[in-house]
């Protein structure tokens, strides 16, 4: 499993596949095509229905802009790009915080997400590269509050480094958990919400949100 995850690194190039708020990003990538055509469709889907108003007029904008002159075609492009990544963004529930520039480095797993996509390969790949830091930062924090655990009687200073170790490992395993079965959100939608959870995935992840600290 190390050996494949090591392989993964290896073979995903040194710079980075684009990602939403970047200027070599899909959503950028989208709009420019949607302003050479001239037709707005392309960049629809990356936003919320609610949102589709206010994207089409900023469309009409930018068109009636850049006919202008170069400086005004780059000015009124620009203004496109960051609307819609800011509108893409607030759908995810994450903060627009400005472009960045082509070729920014990522996340490797951003990376070869997007690759895997892209070519359309199986996601085996992606699950092996998630294991590897998965499980050593399981086996990390366990061993941490294990070790504290045997000197947690010795004085009050040794328990508090304890539960602190204890606090770190459950809650860990704890966002792991929820994040393995949570529904997968559908931006734009309505209706990803426990009820829409597997047969007995709700059930399961109701005693771990209620195990706080």
């Amino acid at each position: 499993m190390a050996a494949m995850v090591v392989l993964l690194f290896i073979i995903v190039p040194k710079s980075a596949i684009a990602h939403c708020d970047t200027l070599d990003g899909p959503v950028v990538k989208a709009a420019k095509a949607a302003l050479e055509k001239g037709d707005v469709t392309p960049v629809l889907k990356w936003v919320p229905k609610e949102s589709e108003a206010e994207v089409r007029e900023a469309f009409k904008k930018t068109l009636a802009v850049r006919t202008k002159g170069p400086e005004a075609r780059e000015l009124a492009d620009m203004y496109f790009f960051e609307t819609l990544v800011r509108i893409h963004r607030a759908s995810e529930g994450a903060p627009y915080t400005g472009l960045k520039p082509a070729g920014t480095v990522l996340s490797p797993a951003v990376v070869y997400a997007d690759r895997v996509l892209e070519e359309e390969r199986g996601y085996e790949g992606v699950t092996a590269m998630v294991i590897g830091p998965l499980a050593n930062g399981i086996s990390r924090r366990f061993f941490d509050a294990k070790e504290a655990k045997k000197h947690a009687e010795e004085s009050v200073e040794a328990g508090r480094k304890f539960v602190a170790a204890y606090i770190e490992f459950v809650h860990y395993v704890e966002r792991l958990y929820q994040d393995a079965v949570a529904e997968p959100a559908h931006h734009g939608e309505e209706g990803a919400t426990a009820e829409a959870a597997p047969h007995g995935a709700a059930e399961k992840a109701k005693p771990q949100t209620e195990h706080t600290h």
